[in-house]
């Protein structure tokens, strides 16, 4: 909750404040180098030939200004050996603070003209200060100057990684990274970077913002109580003195100058008190200062010389060295001319924080409003007279198929209501007096996770549904012995309940168009609704990008990185697949012609294309036997095929990664010839091919929107799935994540071991439990690391967090499934399902 209001915080600030704190970096940058920016743009005006001349004394220097201008001379800032042009500063005139000032030939006593650019750098330093606006600026500038402290002191604690000691996760920019993934790691590594420089000019610049601040760091660090000023003189006093004129014996002055400050004196500024009675300070440098700011401060009677005090600045303490030091140590000169260039840097970079933070804030925005949108603008509340439309997804296109369904009965006019079954109770379903059912039947003829319950809660029991009238569209895949298995059981246990069937259950095997067309037209016959099919998302031309073995060595199949681009702009979120429509390779279509003996080159037409039957045969499945397709002419043999269904792969990065990727393993039939599907993508396609291919939205596996725990449970390539998420996590700023990966061997199958081992000494992995069986005499497997971690996972659980499971059903995830009902028990553990904390994407 802490962490969580912080970031809370630190976004909400950088938002209002980040604007002021960018245009305060810039001009802050830009007024540090005025001298030397001045000097380049006037060499003829304030720069003088100094030669082996020495500097004329103050008594000449102000009877030759005085009398050139009849002005009063009120202080002098003089380099003696600079060859810069010297400043006199004016008396002020009455009512006012300052004085005009002038430059002038510290040899000769001369006055120079006005420099070029001089009122631009005023204006930098009144919007740098007071953002123009006079006391007001300076209230907010002073405000923006304190998130600056908290921006440094959140953003360390926000981004504090694992790995204390690794400096590559401190400071190590990625720069493969792109879209909001590559702006939150330019948000975190500069703001490191520049870190210690911010926090040393908000530190030191609030000196000038707030008076409270500045006294109690005077008492802190100052070597003696502060003097009161003119503030704490009582009423009248000053106009009493200002009566007095100021008598100045420069000579005398001058004499006390040198004799205090011996032959090293490199610059010294002289003020004179604005009435008599008061004395002259004059700040002076000398030749061997640590600093430009490191200056000795002499109190004396300007009418004799006499010296009252001198502060030098070699023999304060510590603390009083570093409050004189303050404005060096706000602009970096404290650390000397590299010091200078560094804070300027720092002091530039300031606007990139602003853009990459609204950058970060506007896709979080925009990412929330794709969730809102995701529900197709279909309102609940379907009353009596309404559909109730039921769903029960793993994969995420019964969900699909139920929100189009229910989009277009609602732009018919007819209410609707659509509801989970993990949502769906008896009360529910007394209500309602129509209903349809869209589910999926996952595995052998299981009920998708989220439906467990369901099934558990209501399938063994009797209800009254004689009211009810229903329709059902069942989705599986028929190479399962229990094809829709649960989608029967369903219907037979309404159909015992006294529901009325409005048609027969609609079966559909891997994703039939046919099927799915049939539901919506014998649906539209019984609701006089013109349920036209929805049309299938366009395939989408990819283009193959990277392909790069990632187990070299391994005792298991070779299992490559994907890379593919999109020629049109694609978009997912993490947790989504991508179906790859894919084609046999040239050498299995070959072996199948030559083993029926069949003409390759023969001319067959598909999709109204001519073309060789060879080339035809490669989108086409080949079975192993021939007898049904004996005397049949190339046409019609083609005709007689089944098209290759599209695969799914779990996408395995994020659309701001600007590539989409897969993590895919060789699978080998029984007579050792590639797989269609992973033999395309790892063997077949070659470097720059093309291929088609559109994403599926699989809404089950998405992340949370919240910033809860995540427990992320996965072997083999479902590692795809989960990198996807954690790149998520990652790109949202929420580092409680733990990762249990399994696999063979850690010599070889530690699949994107580098980045995940950077994640952990980031501190975007809080935990990291990588498992391999095979590097053990007995072997060991991510259920058993989880089983060993039964106390870490009840109390991340009892945080709040989620457990997402992706990989192969067979061993891991049924493993973890049972390791998690007796850890947790089974009523935790279906609870969990329901509120969505426990999502499996397994096949």
């Amino acid at each position: 909750m802490f962490k969580k209001t912080l970031f809370q915080l630190h976004w909400l600030f950088g938002i209002s404040g980040g604007l002021v704190l960018a245009l305060m970096g810039v001009t802050g940058a830009l007024y540090s180098f005025q001298d030397e920016i001045l000097r380049a743009l006037n060499p003829d005006v304030l720069r003088v030939e100094a030669g082996d001349r020495a500097v004329l004394p103050p008594a000449e220097l102000v009877a030759k200004i005085e009398s050139a201008t009849g002005d009063k001379v009120g202080g002098l800032w003089v380099e003696t050996s600079s060859g810069n042009a010297a400043r006199v500063f004016f008396a002020p005139p009455p009512g006012e603070r300052r004085g005009p000032v002038r430059y002038f030939d510290p040899y000769t006593g001369d006055l120079l003209g006005d420099p070029v650019g001089q009122d631009f750098f005023g204006l930098m330093l009144q919007l740098h200060r007071f953002l123009a606006m006079g006391e007001t600026g300076k209230q907010i500038t002073a405000a923006c100057t304190l998130m600056l402290v908290f921006f440094c002191l959140s953003g360390l604690y926000l981004r504090w990684p694992r790995q204390v000691g690794n400096w590559r996760a401190w400071l190590a920019f990625d720069w493969a990274k792109k879209g909001r993934a590559f702006n939150w790691d330019l948000h975190a590594v500069a703001g490191t970077w520049c870190l210690l420089f911010y926090l040393c000019a908000a530190l030191t610049g609030l000196f000038w913002s707030y008076d409270w601040y500045r006294a109690g760091m005077t008492r802190l660090l100052g070597d003696a109580p502060a003097q009161q000023g003119g503030r704490g003189e009582r009423p009248g006093a000053g106009r009493e003195r200002a009566a007095t004129p100021v008598r100045v014996d420069y000579a005398a002055v001058w004499d006390s100058i040198q004799r205090e400050a011996g032959p090293g004196l490199n610059t010294y500024n002289l003020r004179l008190p604005p009435q008599g009675g008061q004395p002259a300070t004059v700040f002076y440098l000398l030749d061997d200062a640590p600093h430009d700011r490191a200056l000795n401060k002499l109190e004396l009677d300007p009418a004799t010389g006499v010296v009252s005090r001198n502060q030098r600045y070699a023999e304060q303490s510590f603390g009083g060295q570093f409050l004189a030091s303050n404005y060096a140590l706000h602009v970096g000169s404290y650390f000397g001319l590299p010091g200078r260039i560094l804070m300027t840097l720092a002091s530039l970079a300031m606007p990139l924080f602003f853009v990459t933070g609204w950058l970060l804030y506007l896709d979080r925005r925009r990412k929330k409003r794709a969730v809102r949108a995701a529900q197709g603008g279909v309102s609940g509340g379907s009353g009596a007279d309404g559909w109730l439309i039921g769903f029960a997804s793993q994969s995420g296109f019964a969900e699909q198929l139920a929100w189009q369904t229910a989009g277009q009965l609602q732009a018919a006019g007819h209410p609707v209501s659509v509801r989970p079954l993990s949502g769906l109770d008896e009360q529910g379903l007394r209500q309602a007096r129509r209903a349809l059912f869209v589910v999926s039947t996952f595995g052998d003829g299981e009920a998708p996770d989220s439906a467990r319950g369901f099934e558990r809660r209501l399938l063994d029991r009797a209800l009254r549904l004689d009211h009810l009238s229903y329709a059902l569209l069942a989705l599986g895949d028929r190479q399962y012995s229990q094809f829709c298995g649960f989608a029967r059981r369903l219907h037979g246990w309404l159909d015992r309940q006294g529901a009325r069937s409005l048609f027969a259950p609609v079966e559909v095997d891997n994703g039939d168009g046919g099927a799915i067309a049939d539901w919506h037209r014998q649906l539209g016959s019984f609701t006089g609704t013109d349920m036209a099919v929805p049309a299938e998302p366009a395939w989408t031309t990819l283009t193959l990008r990277e392909r790069r073995l990632l187990n070299p060595g391994s005792q298991g199949g070779p299992a490559f990185l994907i890379g593919l681009t999109a020629d049109a702009p694609l978009d997912w979120r993490a947790g989504d697949v991508v179906q790859i429509l894919p084609r046999h390779g040239d050498a299995p279509v070959s072996d199948w012609l030559a083993r029926f003996g069949l003409d390759g080159e023969a001319q067959v037409t598909l999709d109204g294309h001519a073309q060789a039957l060879r080339q035809a045969l490669a989108t086409r499945e080949l079975p192993s036997t021939f007898s049904h397709l004996v005397g049949l002419h190339p046409q019609a043999l083609l005709e007689a095929l089944v098209p290759l269904a599209p695969r799914d792969y779990s996408i395995a990065s994020l659309p701001s990664d600007g590539t989409l990727e897969l993590i895919v393993r060789q699978e080998r039939r029984a007579d050792g010839a590639l797989g269609v599907g992973s033999g395309w993508l790892t063997e077949y396609l070659p470097d720059g091919g093309s291929l088609l291919g559109r994403v599926r939205r699989n809404s089950g596996f998405h992340a949370p929107e919240d910033n809860r725990p995540l427990i992320l449970i996965g072997n083999g390539t479902g590692l795809a799935g989960l990198r996807g998420l954690l790149r998520a996590r990652i790109g949202e700023g929420h580092a409680r994540n733990w990762l249990i990966f399994g696999e063979r061997n850690a010599d070889h199958d530690y699949f994107c071991r580098e980045e995940l081992e950077c994640w952990r000494a980031e501190g975007w992995l809080a935990r990291l439990d990588p498992v391999f069986s095979r590097d053990q005499t007995e072997k060991r497997y991510v259920q058993d690391s989880l089983g060993e971690a039964a106390d870490t996972l009840r109390a991340w659980l009892d945080d709040g967090a989620a457990l997402y499971v992706c990989g192969s059903l067979k061993g891991m995830a049924e493993g973890v499934d049972r390791v998690l009902r007796e850890c947790l028990g089974d009523a935790t553990l279906q609870r969990l399902v329901e509120e969505g904390r426990y999502r499996r994407d397994v096949y």
